[in-house]
């Protein structure tokens, strides 16, 4: 029975840490890679080129061309836990559960970190668009239009997976856009990726983890990959077997993990002075 209830607060801890999370698998990150993690290094196709189209002839068919996708080799950099003890008379003592709060904040604290840890690598490898000249309710539009189309002449596909990652002062000047539609008004497919709208082609999410300078970041999942190496879900861990602590446990979890950009240009990010 109490495996069974540890079992149980682990998967719906882990369910709070990837609902948590901004920067989705599959919404702004893809999985695709290749070798074994464990290794330390996993490789990360790179499309360079598009397969080539051209003329067919009836008697002597298609030349062959041959595929020039490279890999570029990525290393899994970050190894982040949790680990905190909670004596047993402590947690009796609270009138609420504690120990359900500390696991609750436990998968937070988490998501939160692999969310800096994905926007340092963003931000690193983004291209800069337009100036450093401050948004406004009369421009945010406008400047979201123009890096639409930088990215439709950098052929990024206009697939309705384009994203637009925003600091809270740039969603609130998005929401005074009368282009902006809420989430609320697209239906389920919309808010399960957790944007909060779209504008001009791009679903919106609001990010708490840009730096102070940062406006937005532009981008497409195809060329955005985390790497899920291995990890140990948060969860409730009995130390009564440790021969130190008695009557205590330890909410306990560990990620490790990488974050790559295979394609600069597919980045656009704006940035204030």
């Amino acid at each position: 029975m109490a495996h069974e209830l540890q079992d149980r607060y682990s998967k719906l801890v882990d369910a709070k840490l990837r609902a948590t999370l901004v920067k989705k698998d599959g919404v702004i990150f893809n999985n695709r890679y290749e070798g074994n993690p464990k290794a330390g290094k996993v490789k990360v196709p790179v499309r360079d080129t598009e397969v080539a189209v051209a003329d067919y002839s009836k008697t002597d068919g298609a030349g062959a061309t041959h595929g020039d996708t490279s890999y570029i080799d990525v290393t899994v950099d970050k190894d982040k836990a949790v680990n905190e003890i909670i004596d047993g008379f402590d947690a009796a003592a609270v009138p609420d559960n504690l120990v359900a709060d500390r696991l609750d904040s436990a998968a937070y604290s988490m998501a939160l970190q692999i969310e800096k840890d994905a926007t340092t690598v963003l931000e690193a490898q983004a291209t800069t668009f337009g100036d450093t000249s401050a948004l406004s309710p009369e421009t945010i539009y406008g400047t979201i239009v123009d890096v639409r189309t930088a990215m439709s002449k950098a052929h990024i596909p206009n697939d309705n997976r384009r994203w637009l990652l925003v600091s809270p002062e740039t969603y609130a000047l998005i929401l005074k856009s009368p282009e902006f539609v809420r989430a609320t008004q697209l239906g389920d497919a919309v808010v399960q990726t957790g944007a909060q709208g779209r504008i001009a082609g791009f679903n919106v999410f609001e990010d708490t983890t840009l730096s102070e300078t940062t406006d937005f970041i532009a981008g497409h999942p195809d060329w955005c990959t985390r790497v899920n190496e291995w990890g140990v879900n948060v969860h409730l861990q009995d130390l009564s077997g440790s021969g130190k602590y008695i009557g205590a446990s330890a909410v306990q979890g560990r990620k490790i993990y990488a974050h790559a950009v295979t394609k600069k240009k597919v980045l656009q990010i704006k940035k204030h002075a």
